[in-house]
C-alpha cells in the first residue's frame, strides 16, 4: 500500500472527475453572476445575455471539493475561463468541452490552496457575460484520505479483500462506509468490516469466484467522517479474480500442497517455525511480492538474531512480518521436508541472488497477490484478522456484525 499524495496511483484521488455540487460547494455562482451583466458589451445592445454561468465553487468559499470544481453554462457557450492560483498566478490546465457548456480542470486540485477563476460566455444572439470566483479547497487538517488495496485494472488471488485505511480516524463510520459500495460479477454478497478507527475491508462469505470482476466505487467527496473532517475522494475501481490458488502448509509433515482450481499442482517441502518460533496456524494472504528484501530481527523485537540483505523470494503473509521466502543460508543437511527451523516464516528451499530452478522460485512464480495459504498443525495460535489482510479467519457473523451499514 502506498502513501497518499498527488502522484500515488493507490490513492483514490488519483483521477477528478467533474460534478458539480460536492462537500460545500453550492449550487451557485459568484456573486458577479448574480445580475449576469454583459460586462462584454457585446454588440453594444443593452439587453442582458441570456447565458448563466455557473461556477461550482462559490466566491469567497472555503472547504471547496478538489474533485467537482468546475464552469458550467446554461442558454450560451463558453467563450473562455482561465484559472489559476492566487498569489503566483500559475495557471491551471483545463479544457472547455465541445459543446461548449462546461469546463474542467485537467487534473485534481491541490487540498488547501486558493484559486481564482474567471469565465466569459455568449449567448445565441451574441452577447457576453461574465462570472468570476475565488475560493479556497478544504485543507488537509479538514479532510481525510483512504490508501487502499486492490490496484484498478489489477489481478488477484481469490482471497484478496478490498481493504482501506485512512490517515484520520472515523467516527462517523456509517456515512464513510455507505458512500463506498463494493459489487462482484459473481453477484456474491459482500460486506465491510471495520477493525478499528481507521481500517475498513470489505469481502464475500467464501472466497471471491475464479474469474469475476470486482468493483468498488467510491464517493467520499463531502463525507463528513468526524468533526468538521470531509472525505476528497472520488473515484471507481475495478480489478479481476484470477485463478483460484490456495496452499497448504503441514507442520506436522513440512510440507505444502498446492492447489489450483481444486486440483493439486504441486508438494513443494518446507521449513516452517522452530518450537521456540511457531509459525502461525490460520488463513492468511499473500499481500506483498518482494524478489529480494532485507529481513532484520530487529524489527520484529528479536534483537540480534538475524540481519539477512537478501532474502529472495519474500512474499508477506502477516502485518507483523511473516513471509514465506527462499532460504540459501541453512547450515549443513537442508531442513526442508525434515523440521521447522524458522523464527516464524514459512522457508522453501532457495539459492543466493535467487536465480535457478528452486522450490522458491517456482512459487514465487506461480503466486499472485491475494492468493492464500493455510498453515495447520503448528502449536501457535491462529493469526488475527487484522494482522494482515487475514479476516477470513473471522467467522461470517462476526465479520457482518463489525460493519457500519
Amino acid at each position: 500500500m502506498t502513501t497518499p499524495n498527488k502522484t500515488a496511483r493507490r490513492t483514490l484521488g488519483a483521477c477528478a472527475a467533474l460534478m458539480v455540487g460536492a462537500l460545500s460547494l453550492s449550487a451557485c455562482s459568484s456573486s458577479a453572476s448574480a445580475d449576469n451583466d454583459d460586462k462584454g458589451g457585446g454588440t453594444g445592445s443593452t439587453k442582458t445575455s441570456a447565458a448563466k454561468i455557473l461556477i461550482s465553487a462559490k466566491d469567497g468559499s472555503t472547504g471547496a471539493s478538489i474533485n467537482t470544481t468546475g464552469v458550467k453554462v446554461s442558454d450560451g457557450r463558453l467563450t473562455g475561463v482561465k484559472m489559476t492560483v492566487a498569489g503566483s498566478g500559475e495557471t491551471v490546465p483545463g479544457a472547455i468541452s465541445a459543446n461548449g457548456s462546461s469546463w474542467k480542470p485537467k487534473e485534481q486540485l491541490e487540498r488547501g490552496t486558493k484559486y481564482e477563476i474567471s469565465a466569459t460566455a455568449k449567448d445565441a444572439d451574441g452577447r457576453t457575460t461574465a462570472t468570476d470566483s475565488t475560493f479556497t479547497t478544504v485543507t488537509p487538517e479538514n479532510s481525510f484520505i483512504g490508501t487502499y488495496t486492490p490496484d484498478e485494472g489489477t489481478t488477484v488471488g481469490v482471497g484478496m479483500p478490498v481493504s482501506f485505511t485512512f490517515d484520520k480516524a472515523i467516527s462517523n463510520k456509517k456515512a464513510v462506509q455507505s458512500h463506498i459500495t463494493v459489487t462482484s460479477s459473481s453477484g456474491q454478497e459482500v460486506a465491510g468490516h471495520w477493525f478499528g478507527e481507521q481500517r475498513l475491508d470489505f469481502r464475500p462469505e467464501e472466497y471471491w469466484k475464479a474469474g469475476s470482476k470486482v468493483t468498488m466505487k467510491i464517493d467520499l467527496d463531502g463525507v463528513e467522517g468526524a468533526n468538521d473532517v470531509y472525505g476528497v475522494q472520488k473515484k471507481t475501481v475495478t480489478f479481476t479474480i484470477g485463478r483460484s490458488q490456495v496452499s497448504t502448509v503441514d507442520v506436522n509433515t513440512q510440507t505444502m500442497t498446492v492447489e489450483r482450481d481444486g486440483k493439486t499442482l504441486k508438494s513443494v517441502p518446507i521449513s516452517a517455525g522452530s518450537a521456540e518460533f511457531p509459525t502461525y496456524n490460520g488463513q492468511m494472504v499473500i499481500s506483498e511480492k518482494l524478489i529480494q528484501t532485507r529481513m532484520d530481527s530487529r524489527t520484529v523485537d528479536l534483537a540480534n538474531a538475524y540481519d539477512i540483505p537478501d532474502v529472495p523470494h519474500a512474499m508477506r503473509l502477516t502485518t507483523s512480518g511473516t513471509f514465506i521466502h527462499g532460504n540459501y543460508w541453512y547450515k549443513g543437511t537442508p531442513p526442508f521436508g525434515r523440521q521447522g527451523t524458522s523464527h516464524g516464516c514459512v522457508g522453501l528451499q532457495d539459492v543466493q541472488g535467487g536465480q535457478g530452478d528452486t522450490p522458491a522460485k517456482w512459487f514465487y512464480d506461480n503466486s499472485l497477490i491475494g492468493d492464500v495459504v493455510i498453515v495447520k498443525n503448528s502449536p501457535d495460535k491462529s493469526v488475527t484478522p487484522d494482522n494482515g489482510l487475514n479476516g477470513w479467519n473471522m467467522p461470517w457473523s462476526e465479520w457482518t456484525s463489525g460493519s457500519a451499514a
